[in-house]
């Protein structure tokens, strides 16, 4: 016996990646990532049958993401990189800043500091 799920589809024998589970009483079909075991209730979908999925006239399909799945970088994400690397880029800057005994002109922008964070000034303000 193979130890890799298969699709519980007919004459498909491709891996299963899903796990679809009908609630009856709420006229849903939930489809999540693969459960860690088989359920008798539940159908092990392959990937092609997982997007093809579409549920009864009258109910409704939730498809729940796949937490072991890496996130794709968002717009915040790039843009608190980028300000990270032009931070770490001025050294001289930072290294003034803490033996200049709390010299804060540096950035009319900037309201407080705590560690590594800063506070800033609303650019409407």
């Amino acid at each position: 016996m193979s130890p890799v799920r298969r699709c519980s589809r007919t004459a498909c024998g491709r891996p299963a990646v899903a796990t679809l589970t009908y609630v009856y009483a709420d006229s849903t079909a939930v489809l999540g990532p693969l459960a860690t075991y088989a359920e008798p209730h539940c159908y092990d979908l392959c990937a092609e049958h997982s997007e093809r999925l579409t549920a009864p006239r009258g109910w409704e399909v939730v498809r729940l993401l796949d937490g072991s799945a890496p996130a794709r970088p968002s717009g915040d994400d790039l843009e608190a990189l980028a300000n990270a690397v032009r931070e770490a880029a001025r050294p001289q800057e930072r290294a003034a800043e803490a033996g200049g005994g709390g010299g804060r002109g540096a950035d009319p922008m900037e309201v407080a500091r705590r560690g590594h964070l800063r506070v800033l000034r609303s650019p409407d303000n």
